[in-house]
């Protein structure tokens, strides 16, 4: 039986295990995927573990998909593209890094038939997926990127990296037409951004990249003043499909039973 997983800190929030097994029945696979929370100092031996054959892939969220890089032998160009790892499968004894999380917002926005061209885009956090975004922005061609950070250090890392981004402090709210909460801030429903996001004005975009609780603080925000608002459920599920299509070489279903399922 091949074993996968999926490792984080947090990570009791993941309902990787639940799309991926749903897959692995649909589809008929003798495989099975689980969650670990895991530290730094655990990422070697999980993968020593893919080489030695006791684990068959590896998904990576926050906050290791930049640490786990260096114990990595190969990199696909999106994941050296963006410094940023989410899916790791072996090839013939080597580790292969890739990104499937560049394609998955890219996806996620074109199913909403959301043309971001042209359009300004207010960007919140600095963490794992963020250069995956910024990558995929760009690529779709907008016209400016606003990056806040509440350490500003990390924001500056990044504006290193893509040099097409503007960094502004914490808590400031340039115009824009799109806002991607890319923080945790929302996975508990205690927490609180301290922005007042009333004042951004209506016709805006709201997009959080956390899928649970479907409806963070950030959303209601949003809709409030009746704006677009989407959650990082279709990014999860396109990116999900595309690392399972990379280890077991099928391309699974996303339809309305999928949904009902993951919504139960």
């Amino acid at each position: 039986m091949k074993k996968f997983l999926v490792i984080g800190n947090p990570i009791e929030h993941s309902l990787s295990p639940k799309l991926h097994n749903y897959w692995i029945k649909r589809n008929n696979l003798n495989a099975i995927y689980a969650k670990l929370e895991a530290h730094e100092n655990d990422l070697s031996e999980l993968c020593q573990s893919m080489k030695k054959g006791d684990l068959d892939g590896l998904n990576i969220t926050v906050p290791f998909k930049k640490l786990i890089i260096p114990h990595l032998d190969i990199l696909s160009g999106n994941a050296i593209k963006t410094q940023s790892v989410n899916t790791i499968s072996i090839l013939k004894g080597n580790l292969v890094g890739d990104n499937t999380d560049i394609d998955g917002f890219e996806l996620s926005i074109r199913k909403l038939k959301y043309d971001v061209s042209e359009k300004t885009v207010l960007i919140l956090g600095a963490g794992g997926v963020v250069p995956s975004i910024i990558f995929s922005l760009l690529r779709m061609k907008v016209s400016k990127i606003f990056l806040s950070n509440r350490t500003k250090e990390k924001a500056n890392n990044l504006k290193e990296f893509f040099k097409e981004i503007n960094v502004v402090d914490w808590g400031d709210l340039p115009d824009f037409d799109m806002i991607i909460n890319a923080t945790t801030i929302g996975l508990n429903k205690k927490d609180k951004f301290g922005i007042d996001f009333s004042k951004t004005g209506q016709n805006k975009f709201f997009y959080d990249v956390i899928y649970d609780p479907y409806q963070t603080e950030f959303l209601d925000a949003g809709s409030a003043k009746g704006n677009i608002i989407e959650n990082g459920l279709n990014m999860f599920l396109f990116q999900g499909q595309q690392a399972f299509n990379i280890w077991h070489k099928v391309e699974p279903e996303i339809n309305e039973e999928l949904l009902k399922f993951l919504k139960n």
